[in-house]
């Protein structure tokens, strides 16, 4: 995915336009003000009180900073051009999983899943999956909504809790798209700090392995805790469902398997995940017998399966295209308060005080850090996430005589992993509605998008994994101390 424009760094922005600090915090602090209120002590969906934060941004950029109606339409206009892709997908998602499961494809990996997997090995075993699926295709959404979802049926019927379930599909999934060559996000962070791609992954890999080692550990426990007795005949009831209401053959994991052969090869996730669906549609009709229009009606408008075992149904009931307009309103929302926090300077100017607060390299890291995870909450999107300090820090790094792979590195390492702990992010809003669970339900069992940016701290703070230019930098520039430049 390639970003559509370039964001104005901090000084670009015109010193009569440029916010202060405090000038900056005011509509930030609206903003946590009005979801707070909204979602915390109304009991809101976040919709509206988004539609409150634009408002009130909108005024404020508008009467305040002194930009024209025009400029913060066009800022608008462009997040929402930078979020397109993960709009689309939020669409083609709902559709791909409701032609999913009418085909039998869902169904069919529920009934082999609990054929062979046990609830002792199940956990881990998401987590090590997902991450070779994800890594293969390079992409974390495509396997949680698909790969995810019947994972999700899987757990369930094992009598594992979904939201431990969620976690591990996470955890495995960021994983493998946090270090494939084929990811979006991984060519994005090395390409806006002007890294090479394979030094930016091979930055990456050792605090990526302790995350990952110690989250599949973390799973490793959790499913030995789960490994009680499951109830007698619970899955032989479950699997009769499934029997009685769908063709349960092999034939059905041909969608599966096109979808993640185009990924493998290098297509775009969109029409990947849209082949998905008109193979899916054509294993409907041909293994499952429905008609034409009963196939297409059921990706417009979801399943409502009848198995007879009430969990089943609950499972396998979701809602079709229409059933996205709730969660693309909430991203749409999200990306216009984020267009208009980035056209007025907010952004960049909150991007540039947390790096400048800083005092060394440690500081650095844990300030850059800071930065991409405050963007991934208040822009609600991974790559406005990735960007603005991508390209707003780049030179406080040479500054401190860093090469420019620490720089991707710790924002892909806290921007990409976080971006699903955000509710109203396109991030957290997709992978609770692919999965079902919400974001303040799985995001206790996500180990990994925790550990992430807890290990990228650590090298910062020993000084380990650390690259500096060259060997005269790291001398004239003490570890630990700030370069007399920085002001």
């Amino acid at each position: 995915m390639a970003l559509e424009y370039t964001p104005r760094t901090y000084d670009e922005i015109p010193e009569e336009k440029r916010p202060s600090t405090a000038e900056a915090l005011v509509p930030i602090a609206g903003m946590i003000l009005f979801l707070s209120v909204g979602m915390i002590w109304l009991g809101m969906d976040p919709q509206m009180p988004l539609l409150w934060g634009i408002a009130f941004a909108g005024l404020l950029g508008r009467y305040y900073f002194g930009y024209t109606w025009a400029e913060l339409y066009d800022g608008i206009g462009r997040s929402i051009l930078t979020g397109l892709q993960a709009i689309l997908i939020l669409f083609v998602i709902y559709m791909l999983i409701a032609a999913w499961i009418d085909s039998g494809t869902i169904p069919t990996l529920m009934y082999y899943g609990l054929e062979f997997l046990s609830p002792g090995i199940f956990l881990p075993f998401t987590v090590a999956l997902s991450a070779i699926v994800a890594f293969a295709i390079g992409s974390s959404w495509t396997t949680a909504g698909t790969l995810g979802v019947a994972m999700i049926g899987i757990g369930s019927g094992l009598g594992i809790p979904e939201p431990m379930t969620a976690g591990a599909v996470l955890s495995g999934a960021y994983t493998g798209d946090k270090n494939s060559p084929l990811s979006d996000t991984t060519n994005l962070a090395a390409a806006v700090t002007n890294t090479e791609l394979m030094d930016h992954i091979r930055a990456m890999r050792p605090g990526t392995l302790i995350a990952f080692t110690v989250s599949l550990l973390l799973f490793v426990v959790l499913g030995l805790n789960a490994s009680g007795s499951i109830p007698a005949g619970r899955i032989a009831e479950i699997q009769g469902g499934l029997e009685g209401s769908y063709v349960i053959s092999p034939l059905t994991f041909v969608p599966l398997l096109v979808t993640f052969a185009l990924a493998f090869y290098g297509f775009p996730a969109l029409p990947s995940l849209g082949a998905g669906i008109f193979v899916g549609v054509g294993i409907t009709m041909t293994v499952q017998g429905a008609g034409f229009a009963a196939a297409w009606d059921v990706v417009h408008n979801g399943t409502s399966p009848e198995t007879g075992v009430e969990l089943t149904n609950e499972l396998l009931a979701v809602d079709g295209l229409t059933g996205s307009v709730w969660v693309v309103t909430i991203v749409v929302a999200a990306l216009a308060l984020g267009g208009i926090l980035q056209e007025t300077g907010v952004l960049a100017t909150i991007a540039y005080a947390i790096g400048r607060a800083v005092g060394s390299v440690a500081g650095l890291t844990a300030g850059t850090a800071a930065g991409t995870v405050a963007m991934n909450f208040l822009a609600a999107e991974q790559y406005m996430a990735i960007v603005v300090p991508g390209m707003t820090l780049q030179n406080l790094y040479d500054e401190y005589g860093l090469e420019s792979r620490n720089l991707s590195r710790a924002v892909e390492a806290s921007g990409t992993t976080t971006s699903a702990f955000v509710p109203w992010g396109s991030g957290g809003v997709f992978m609770a509605s692919a999965l079902g669970v919400s974001v303040i339900e799985y995001a206790p069992y996500y180990f990994f998008g925790i550990l992430s940016p807890l290990v990228l701290l650590l090298m910062g703070a020993t000084g380990w994994g650390i690259f500096y230019k060259d060997d005269a930098d790291r001398e004239s520039t003490p570890e630990g101390t700030a370069p007399s430049t920085v002001d």
